[in-house]
């Protein structure tokens, strides 16, 4: 059986459709299984290195870098701002990624207040 060339815009589009379905399962399934929400995760990475884009921002941060864990603030992770930055501290691999933030936005966040 010959499987139809799919262009790789309409490829990219489905693994982005996917993508955004694994990290909804992963956010509903999470306090129950913590280990599928991590597959979950995995399966995403390995997704969108499959079809060579890189996984959406708001994606990104709802892992860890370096355990590749799904996060979820308040239970296995941190999430605090200093110095013009976002800082995720993971509590399962004790491990933290620093997120730089844009001048502009501190200069409209400090205008809003």
């Amino acid at each position: 059986m010959v499987r139809p060339i799919i262009p790789k815009s309409k490829q990219k589009e489905i693994a982005q459709e996917r993508i955004r379905r694994l990290f909804q399962q992963a956010a509903e399934i999470f306090h129950i299984n913590k280990s599928l929400a991590n597959r979950y995760v995995t399966l995403a990475r390995k997704i969108a290195m499959k079809v060579r884009m890189p996984m959406p921002r708001e994606y990104k941060r709802r892992f860890c870098k370096h355990c590749y864990r799904y996060l979820q603030p308040g239970v296995n992770a941190r999430v605090r701002t200093r110095g013009g930055k976002v800082i995720i501290s993971c509590f399962e691999c004790k491990k933290f990624t620093r997120i730089p933030v844009k001048k502009n936005n501190l200069k409209a966040q400090h205008n809003k207040i």
